[in-house]
C-alpha cells in the first residue's frame, strides 16, 4: 500500500535531518556556504574557483593514472612514459579528452591562483582576515606551480626534458646542499627521477595542498553555480580550440629549441643571462615570494582600497610588470639560425636588467600619476541619475527563450559530433553547453530583480 504524500515528504525530511545530524560535527558543516541569488563578482571568490579547477584536475588526473606508465625502459625506441601518453592520446577511449582537460585545467589553476593573490592584495582583503591565511595562500601558490611543473615533466617529451634539466641544475647549484638536494629530488638517473616526479605529482604535493587548503580556506565560502559552470565550460572550450600535442620524445642530441611552460619562462630567462644559477634561478624568485609573504606585516594601515595605498599599489603593479617582462624574455630566441644554440638562447644581461629597471620606474610614475588623476576627477565629479535596468522583462524573456533553443541545438550538435568521431567539436560543444547553462541561470536570476 502506497504512503500518502505527506508521509512521503516526512520520510524525505527525516532522511535529510539524519544526514545533517550525522555531519554536524564534521568540517563540512563547520563551513558556511553561500549560494547567491543575484550576480556576485567572481573576483571575490577566485580562491573557490581555483579549488573547483583543482577538483577537475583531481578527477581527470586520477583517471589518467590508470593508463600512465611511470617507467622509461621496455617500450622500444621511446620511453614507456612517453609511449603511455601516446596511447592515452590516440587509443584509450576518451583519453584525449581527459588529457586535454587536465592540461588546460593545470594552466588555468596557476593563472587563477595568481589572479586570486593579486585581487586579495589590491583590494586589501587580506587585512580583514589574518596573516595565516595570506601566508598559506602564498605557499599554496608556490606549490601549485611546482605541481604543474612535475605534471608536464611526466610526458618526458622534448619540453619536459628541458624542464627537468633546468630543475636538476638548479637543485645542484644550491650552496652546501646542492648535491644532496638534487639526489633527493631527481635521483641518480632517469629511472629514479620519473618515479620521484610521479610520486610527487600524484600524492605528495596534492596531500600537502589539501592540508594547506583546510588552513587557508575561510569559513564562509561562495558557490555561484552559473559562474562555476561558465569557468568549467571555458576550460572545455580552450581545450577544444587549443588541443595540446604529445610532442616528440626527449633526446639529449635533439637540436630542436623549445621553451618551458609560460609560468616557468621567467626563471628560464634569468638562467639564460649566464650569471650564477643559484642567484638567478633560486634566490631572485625566492626574494619575490618573500616580499609577498611579508606584505601583511608591513602594510598595516587601516586603508583597504588600492586608491588609498599608493606605494603598495605601485609596488604591486611593478611586480606584475616585471613578471610580464621576464616572461617575455623567456620566450625570446635569437632568430639568427646561423648562430650556435647557446648563442641563440643567450639573454643580454644589460638589456635584461635595463628593461627591469625601466618597468619599475614607469610603474611607480604611472601609478602615482593615475591615482592623482583619479582624485582630481573625484573632486569635480557631479552626482548623476541612477542607471535603470539594462533589459526589460520582455527582452529578458526573448533572450531566455533563444538561449533555451540554442542549448537544445548545442546538445544535438554534441551528440552528432560524438557519433561522428569529431572529438574537438564534441569537447567544444560540451564547453558551450556549460557556458550557455551559466548564462541562462544568471539571466533568470537577473529577471527576478526586474520590476513587473
Amino acid at each position: 500500500m502506497s504512503q500518502p504524500p505527506a508521509q512521503k515528504g516526512n520520510i524525505i525530511f527525516r532522511l535529510y535531518r539524519w544526514l545533517m545530524d550525522g555531519l554536524e560535527r564534521t568540517v563540512y558543516i563547520g563551513v558556511q556556504y553561500t549560494f547567491p541569488k543575484r550576480f556576485v563578482s567572481p573576483l571575490g571568490y577566485l580562491g573557490v574557483l581555483t579549488g573547483i579547477v583543482f577538483l577537475v584536475l583531481g578527477i581527470t588526473g586520477g583517471l589518467l593514472m590508470i593508463y600512465y606508465q611511470p617507467t622509461l625502459s621496455g617500450c622500444g625506441n621511446v620511453t614507456c612514459a612517453f609511449a603511455s601518453i601516446q596511447r592515452i592520446n590516440d587509443s584509450v577511449p576518451f583519453g584525449w579528452l581527459l588529457r586535454n582537460i587536465h592540461y588546460t585545467a593545470s594552466n588555468a589553476m596557476v593563472l587563477l591562483a595568481v589572479l586570486h593573490l593579486y585581487y586579495q592584495y589590491f583590494s586589501g582583503r587580506f587585512k580583514i582576515k589574518n596573516e595565516v591565511l595570506w601566508v598559506t595562500g602564498v605557499v599554496l601558490g608556490i606549490i601549485t606551480g611546482v605541481e604543474a611543473f612535475t605534471g608536464y615533466d611526466l610526458l618526458f617529451n622534448q619540453r619536459a626534458g628541458l624542464a627537468i634539466e633546468i630543475g636538476s641544475s638548479l637543485a645542484n647549484a644550491s650552496p652546501v646542499i646542492g648535491g644532496v638536494l638534487r639526489l633527493a629530488t631527481f635521483g641518480a638517473g632517469f629511472t629514479d627521477f620519473i618515479l620521484r616526479l610521479y610520486a610527487a605529482h600524484v600524492f605528495i604535493l596534492p596531500m600537502v595542498m589539501l592540508i594547506l587548503v583546510f588552513i587557508h580556506f575561510p569559513r564562509y565560502m561562495v558557490f555561484d553555480l552559473p559562474v562555476i559552470s561558465t569557468v568549467v565550460g571555458g576550460l572545455f572550450l580552450v581545450a577544444a580550440i587549443f588541443p595540446v600535442a604529445v610532442g616528440i620524445p626527449y633526446s639529449p642530441s635533439n637540436p630542436q629549441l623549445t621553451i618551458p611552460e609560460w609560468y616557468l619562462t621567467g626563471i628560464y630567462a634569468l638562467l639564460r643571462t649566464e650569471f650564477d644559477k643559484f642567484v638567478m634561478g633560486g634566490l631572485m624568485p625566492a626574494l619575490l615570494f618573500l616580499m609577498a609573504i611579508v606584505v601583511p606585516f608591513v602594510d598595516t594601515s587601516k586603508k583597504l582600497n588600492w586608491k588609498d595605498r599608493p606605494f603598495f599599489t605601485a609596488l604591486g603593479i611593478t611586480t606584475i610588470a616585471q613578471i610580464l617582462i621576464t616572461t617575455a624574455w623567456g620566450f625570446y630566441i635569437n632568430p639568427d639560425t646561423s648562430l650556435p644554440t647557446l648563442a641563440r638562447l643567450f639573454v643580454d644581461p644589460a638589456l635584461y636588467f635595463s628593461s627591469m629597471l625601466a618597468v619599475t620606474f614607469l610603474s611607480f610614475i604611472g601609478t602615482y600619476a593615475f591615482l592623482r588623476y583619479l582624485k582630481s576627477k573625484e573632486r569635480i565629479r557631479r552626482a548623476s541619475a541612477p542607471i535603470g535596468p539594462i533589459l526589460t522583462k520582455k527582452w529578458v524573456f526573448i533572450i531566455f527563450l533563444l538561449l533555451i533553443i540554442a542549448q537544445v541545438a548545442i546538445n544535438g550538435f554534441a551528440a552528432q559530433a560524438i557519433s561522428s568521431g569529431l572529438r574537438n567539436m564534441a569537447l567544444f560543444d560540451a564547453g558551450a553547453i556549460l557556458v550557455t547553462f551559466g548564462i541562462i541561470v544568471h539571466l533568470y536570476r537577473y529577471s527576478q530583480s526586474l520590476p513587473f
